[in-house]
């Protein structure tokens, strides 16, 4: 009998940074696992560590210790090149503020990931296909000035997706948005995390946001708890 694989597997991840009184721990034996298409919330307050976790799972960082994989793939095993395009070809990053390239337009934006590639499928064609369920079919060539809040971070999630991602990490994705703004994206971006089959792991303060995910996490002493 074949065993399941999990998508993304962490296991007893520590982070400590230096301090001139010694090492500031922020992180302590962290461990988490979800299978593909598999979404989970860490909540919490802020500086309890929520970020600097989802910095490590997305290859920002590295921890001091611990072990992770994405797909199958030991990440920190790779040279730094090949890292830069593991992250690029495999997690999708959604932060509380869109990053959007002020001087590209919608389309052009939700393109960027895919400079680094050097064949595959047609990347326009998927841009349009993904602005067509964000809902921005009408909008390609608008400007980030352009748009709503809402409409920016709808932007936001289909680069994410471009790239068809193993993982798909959200930072507070609906923290700068107006209630109703915030539920269109919520509903959005778990949607399509389903039909992509992605990972979706969301960092939020939102109660009403983490209340649509089925697992869910908190930081609590450094540490990652079930709630």
């Amino acid at each position: 009998m074949s065993v399941l694989m999990a998508a993304l597997d962490a296991a007893g991840l520590w982070k400590e940074y230096p301090t001139r009184s010694g090492p500031l721990c922020v992180l302590r034996d962290c461990s988490l696992s979800l299978n593909e298409g598999e979404a989970a919330a860490i909540v919490g307050p802020s500086g309890s560590g929520k970020s600097t976790l989802l910095s490590i799972l997305g290859t920002l960082e590295t921890p001091s210790a611990g072990r992770l994989t994405i797909g199958g793939q030991d990440p920190y095993a790779l040279t730094e090149p090949e890292l830069a395009a593991f992250r690029n070809e495999r997690i999708g990053f959604i932060f509380q503020d869109h990053h959007l390239l002020p001087q590209c337009c919608v389309l052009e934006n939700v393109l960027i990931p895919t400079l680094a590639r050097r064949s595959g499928e047609d990347g326009e064609r998927r841009a349009r296909h993904l602005l067509e369920r964000v809902g921005l079919s009408e909008r390609l060539e608008h400007l980030p000035s352009e748009l709503s809040g809402g409409e920016r971070q709808r932007v936001a999630v289909a680069r994410a997706l471009m790239n068809r991602p193993t993982l798909l990490l959200a930072d507070e994705p609906t923290g700068n948005l107006d209630r109703r703004s915030a539920e269109a994206v919520a509903e959005l971006l778990l949607e399509l995390q389903r039909e992509e089959k992605a990972v979706l792991l969301v960092v939020t303060h939102s109660a009403s946001l983490a209340e649509r995910i089925a697992k869910k996490f908190e930081i609590v002493d450094g540490t990652l708890v079930s709630v």
